[in-house]
């Protein structure tokens, strides 16, 4: 694999990257129901323990830190999951991710659709 090919804001997502978020990853899929979001909210640290997440998974989980969270091996799509959570869609992380305010990105996803 070419690792020198590195997309601007984005983080490289590899077999190494996905083991090490695997138990992040599956601790936000499992916000797909309600009843996990609930008890994520009710304890959070409680939580982290159930998903046996890293010392710093739980950390960047605590601040909020949807980049941080992918830099310790989250996939975008599985913290889709807690950014719904804290009020943050796709294109607000996307924003994140390149530097730029969501009504940026968003102008900027519509101009590459144009060309």
């Amino acid at each position: 694999m070419n690792h020198s090919l590195q997309i601007p804001g984005n983080i490289l997502f590899d077999g190494p990257m996905a083991t090490k978020g695997y138990p992040l990853n599956k601790m936000c899929f499992s916000f797909n129901q309600a009843e996990s979001r609930a008890e994520f909210l009710a304890d959070e640290e409680a939580y982290y323990e159930k998903f046996n997440l890293s010392e710093a998974q739980r950390q960047v989980m605590r601040d909020r830190d949807v980049i941080a969270m992918l830099e310790t091996g989250g996939s975008i799509y599985y913290l889709a999951k807690f950014a719904g959570i804290l009020g943050l869609n796709v294109q607000d992380v996307g924003g994140l991710q390149t530097g730029m305010t969501t009504e940026e990105f968003k102008a900027f996803l519509v101009k590459q659709g144009e060309v």
